[in-house]
């Protein structure tokens, strides 16, 4: 649907790539890697992003780096749109609330990295009930139209698993 919106592939890829997971910069060469697109188009809509005061950018020798403002008026509406947009609003709401003892939540993979994807990996910490989950899950993915994959782990599991990961870790929810 939001591909109705903005028609613009390379603005989309953007837009979630800065705007899903606010702690992500990047810089031009490692887009045009990322995205598999000419680096012209990139930088045209970068400088769009960036003349609207959407994108923040720094130095870094001689990479322009590139992040979301967060202090932009639209900044968080700009987030709750990409949210629906992947489904990830709708997975927080129809799962987390019943599932038991949920202490975090956070997104990994493509995702969390700001790059559009099939599928939604989730890492869940706490102790949940299993076959609630499963459920909710299957009615999860046929309302958003992607694979969900989950982890279960406890407080001490997750701090050895945290150690080894490479990902950028996305929080979804965290109990209050």
């Amino acid at each position: 649907m939001l591909d109705t919106l903005i028609t613009s592939k390379t603005r989309i890829k953007l837009m979630l790539k800065f705007f899903l997971n606010d702690s992500t910069s990047s810089y031009l060469r490692n887009l045009e890697t990322e995205f598999g697109e000419s680096s012209n188009a990139i930088r045209l809509e970068l400088n769009k992003f960036e003349e609207a005061g959407l994108l923040e950018t720094s130095l870094n020798g001689n990479k322009k780096i590139f992040k979301a403002n967060k202090s932009h008026p639209l900044f968080q509406d700009i987030k709750n749109i990409l949210m629906k947009y992947t489904g990830l609003d709708q997975i927080v709401e129809e799962v987390i609330q019943k599932l038991g003892d949920v202490e975090r939540v956070y997104l990994v993979g493509d995702l969390s990295n700001g790059i559009n994807s099939t599928v939604v990996d989730l890492i869940f910490i706490g102790s949940l009930n299993k076959n609630y989950l499963t459920n909710l899950i299957g009615k999860s993915e046929k309302i958003i139209s992607k694979k969900i994959k989950y982890i279960i782990y406890t407080e001490e599991e997750f701090l050895v698993y945290k150690k080894q990961l490479k990902d950028e870790l996305f929080v979804l929810w965290v109990k209050d």
